[in-house]
């Protein structure tokens, strides 16, 4: 059996792909076909990939021509596959050609003819209409919105609105490119989707106003305090055909999802417990928003949906009961640890304003656990860890910028191919509402 082995984005898949896989496929009998993953597309500055992985699988899989699918994760990745499967041709597109000249060391190297006029590039060109998106609020987070957007294909931020005239006058300054409006409601005129970055408490409105003017949002973490505001948003959105976000920059980032992907596989066994950990310290004597109780400021409502993500993501929304045990001060929580029950695991988070804690991430399973050092949240590094230390494992990834790059690519593509994330689904976000609400309700609560 002679065995061939190809690799590709195979993003948009198009006939190119097909008549690539199927020349491939005619020079042996068994054909292994390599599909980048998402954070190796954007380890190598891909963030234009249209379509994630699951959905470049699948459209592998449908043209019927792959014997086997494997996920390319990392560069050297080719000579370990080729040895793995025992392969005796690794073919390429000849766009490719004298690229990968040193593979003949452990396999006959194939250059094969493309297809001309047609490629996944010239199709995003074509194809790609530009989602013009506003920004509403325009502080810290807005102010790193442009820049992170600029490396992001097929967005144009080019609006932006403050109920602070200082601040609207001050954010034009730096960005005199954007448009700045007078009023929320010209804003939504002029853009496709808008971007919220305003304090907690006007989230709700903010969005619910956006998504009846028909328009995209991507909203700052926490979305909202409320399980049912989250429930309501979510239906209008549906109902009117566009796509509402929770802008969580973890959910979105490329190693934290493989990571994700790797425990649900099993590589730790059954999840028995989960900690999470995220704080700082902030000036206490200072008129901040995060220390004002009027303005749903805390160490939960600010850090608490972060250390909910991985709970959620790999526990699901059916917990048993939560509880909280808090330090107040001046009728906000400077420091809160929080449990969740589910019927075989115990998960616990703890988020802190005015108590400092190591920010780690720690998951423990029947076969191993997982240790992600801080700022966890900023995942980049984080290792496997076995009763038999030899079999530990190490995992290094890159985090560029601010993080909000990964969040505005999956926004984009969203709107882009009609559809909703995967890597924050709306249950999920309701369900980290919901906790939230029970927080904010004092339902389980003891103060310490």
């Amino acid at each position: 059996m002679i065995k061939v082995i190809t690799y590709g984005t195979f993003d948009m898949f198009h006939e190119g792909h097909y008549n690539l896989l199927k020349r491939a496929r005619e020079l042996g009998d068994y054909l292994v076909v390599g599909v980048t993953s998402d954070s190796f597309d954007n380890d190598r500055g891909k963030l234009n990939v249209r379509n994630n992985v699951l959905e470049r699988v699948e459209a592998v899989r449908q043209s019927g021509l792959a014997d086997e699918i494997v996920i390319e994760d990392y560069i050297g990745q080719k000579i370990d596959d080729i040895q793995k499967y025992d392969i005796d041709i690794f073919a390429i597109g000849s766009d490719w050609t004298g690229k990968f000249d040193y593979l003949n060391e452990f396999c006959k190297v194939i250059y094969l003819p493309r297809t001309e006029g047609i490629s996944s590039t010239l199709l995003r060109e074509q194809s790609t209409e530009i989602v013009k998106v506003g920004i509403t609020g325009c502080g810290r987070m807005a102010n790193r919105f442009p820049a992170e957007a600029g490396l992001v294909n097929g967005i144009n931020v080019s609006a932006a609105f403050d109920i602070d005239n200082e601040k609207a006058n001050e954010f034009i300054s730096k960005f005199p490119d954007i448009s700045i409006y007078s009023s929320y409601e010209e804003l939504l005129d002029a853009v496709d989707a808008v971007y919220v970055a305003t304090p907690h408490l006007s989230h709700y409105e903010n969005i619910k106003q956006a998504l009846y003017a028909g328009k995209h949002v991507l909203c700052e973490t926490p979305m909202v305090l409320n399980g049912d505001h989250a429930k309501e948003l979510y239906s209008i959105a549906q109902s009117n055909g566009v796509v509402l976000m929770e802008a969580n920059k973890t959910a979105h980032c490329p190693a934290f999802n493989h990571l994700i992907v790797m425990i649900k596989s099993g590589v730790i066994g059954e999840i028995v417990d989960i900690e999470a950990s995220l704080s700082q310290l902030m000036p206490m004597d200072q008129n901040l928003r995060e220390l004002d109780s009027k303005q749903a400021g805390g160490a939960m409502y600010e850090n608490g949906s972060y250390p909910l993500l991985p709970i959620i993501k790999l526990m699901g929304c059916e917990y048993r009961s939560v509880r909280f045990y808090s330090r107040m001060r001046n009728g906000v929580d400077i420091y809160t640890k929080g449990t969740l029950c589910y019927p075989k695991a115990v998960c616990s988070f703890k988020v802190g304003i005015g108590v400092k804690t190591e920010g780690s991430l720690i998951i423990s399973g029947t076969k191993g656990y997982v240790y992600v050092p801080a700022p966890w949240w900023k995942t980049d590094y984080f290792e496997l860890r076995y009763e038999d230390i030899n079999d530990n494992k190490k995992f290094f990834y890159k985090w560029d910028g601010f993080g909000l790059r990964y969040e505005i690519q999956e926004f984009i593509s969203c709107i882009l191919n009609n559809r909703a994330s995967v890597r924050l689904r709306p249950k999920e976000s309701i369900s980290m509402a919901e906790i939230m609400q029970k927080f904010g309700e004092h339902e389980n609560f003891i103060e310490i």
